[in-house]
Parts: C-alpha cells; sequence; structure tokens
C-alpha cells in the first residue's frame, strides 16, 4: 500500500504540492468522523512528508465534533456529513466553496472473534438475527445509530431492538461485544474495523443497506487556508483513493 501511495503522489499530488511547498509549514487541526480514521491515518504521514506540515487529529461522531466547534474549539479541517458541513457554512465556520465528499461508507455487522457468524444474507436473516440476540450494541450519538434504529423500526422490530440494545454513546459499538456485554454489533463497518476482539460479520443487506457520506471543509479561521484545502484534496487523489478503498470505504 505504501507503494501505491508513493507511485499515485508522483502524479496524483504533484499540482498539490506545487501550490503549497511554497507555504510555512503549519500544523492542520484536523476534527474528523471516526467512520474515516482508518484511511486518514494511513494517509497522514505521506502528506506530511511532502509537504513539511503536521496534522493533529481529533476523531469522534460526526454531530459531537460539530458541537465542538459551536463550542468554540479551532480548526483547520473538518471531516462530517454534508447536511453538518452545510450548516457549518451557514454559520459561517467552514469556508464556502471548501466542501469535498471524500467517501461513502456502509454500515455493518459483528460478533465476538471465534463467535458463530449469524446469517445476514437477506433482509428476512438479517431481521431474525437482531430478534435472536441477546444484546444489541450501537452507538446512540452518532448517525450510524440512529439510523440503524431507522431500519430496526421499517422492519417492524424497533422496540424489541430497543429493549435489548447496548449503546456506546461516543466511542466504537464494536467495543462492548469485544468485552461481552453484548453478542451483536452494529455500525460503520470501518469503525467496526478498528476493534480488536471480534470479527465482521458483513454489510447490511442491500436492500437496507445505509450510507453515510463523509465530506471535507475548511474553517473559516484556519491558520494556513491552503495548506488546509491541500489536505482534503490529498485524500481525492489516486493514492488516496486506493486506500479508500481498501479499508471498505467507496471514494467520494
Amino acid at each position: 500500500m505504501k507503494t501505491l501511495v508513493s507511485l499515485g503522489l508522483v502524479g496524483g499530488f504533484a499540482f498539490i504540492l506545487s501550490n503549497t511547498m511554497a507555504a510555512r509549514a503549519d500544523e492542520i487541526t484536523v476534527l474528523a468522523s471516526s467512520g474515516v480514521k482508518a484511511a486518514v491515518v494511513e494517509l497522514a504521514p505521506q502528506f506530511e512528508k511532502e509537504t513539511g506540515h503536521r496534522l493533529t487529529f481529533t476523531w469522534g461522531a460526526s454531530n459531537l465534533l460539530v458541537k465542538q466547534i459551536e463550542d468554540g474549539t479551532a480548526f483547520d479541517v473538518v471531516i462530517v456529513s454534508p447536511a453538518l458541513i452545510k450548516n457549518l457554512v451557514q454559520e459561517g465556520k467552514v469556508v464556502e466553496g471548501s466542501a469535498v465528499d471524500l467517501a461513502r461508507i456502509g454500515m455493518g455487522v459483528a460478533v465476538k472473534q471465534g463467535a458463530p457468524k449469524p446469517d445476514i444474507s437477506t433482509v428476512q436473516a438479517f431481521k431474525e438475527t437482531l430478534l435472536n440476540a441477546k444484546a444489541i450494541a450501537y452507538t446512540s450519538t452518532g448517525l450510524s445509530g440512529r439510523q440503524f434504529m431507522s431500519i430496526a423500526v421499517k422492519l417492524g422490530i424497533g422496540e424489541q431492538v430497543r429493549v435489548k440494545s447496548k449503546t456506546n454513546p461516543e466511542g466504537v459499538a464494536a467495543e462492548l461485544v469485544a468485552k461481552g456485554e453484548a453478542d451483536t454489533a452494529i455500525q460503520l463497518i470501518t469503525e467496526l474495523a478498528s476493534v480488536s476482539g471480534i470479527e465482521i460479520v458483513g454489510p447490511l443487506p442491500p436492500d437496507i443497506q445505509s450510507y453515510i457520506v463523509l465530506t471535507g471543509g475548511v474553517g473559516t479561521n484556519a491558520k494556513d487556508k491552503a495548506a488546509a484545502q491541500a489536505f482534503i484534496k490529498y485524500l481525492t487523489t489516486p493514492a488516496a483513493i486506493s486506500v479508500i478503498k481498501a479499508k471498505r470505504m467507496e471514494p467520494g
């Protein structure tokens, strides 16, 4: 993968370097949804090496990150859902025209490592898996948690799921499965993949799959707007797209 990144930089990233290398090396503060963490942490070192800029990250659920911004947290780049980016633009906190869709991520199902993998190949099989689960973990504050509960309601089992839910307000739902506090976790598949001690069963059935798009935007008060925009553009280069795909995401 490092080879892919290096080769991609020769072409796809050259135009970015020409606009940023002359600028003063700076620290770029990034507030980003945990959904893109797996790809971004792999890509960040090469961006730092090529530009001289240093990246610092705060990871979390999109709406919690926006709350931090509204409470006064300084940032240069924010990566959250398109609707939240739009709101931040309207509030004057993100530069209009700077937003770029970076990735689309589907939801998945995970169980404890070594546990039997339930059938989720069809909508009916997924529904039965939820009904048979003793405890279901999801995040109560993130978009994926709200979308999962919406799916459960549409399947006619919203209350059954709710009464045996185990919620992780700010963390990764699969951590509760790894600890033995739940036997099934539903969350963005990239976030499930970040947890050890669990196994991903697979994505939700196509007919009910729910995708979350994550979009990057430049802060109005960014210390170096050109550097911040360069980082966002880097995440759309061919090299970055290769990593995004490898991490179970679809490019924006």
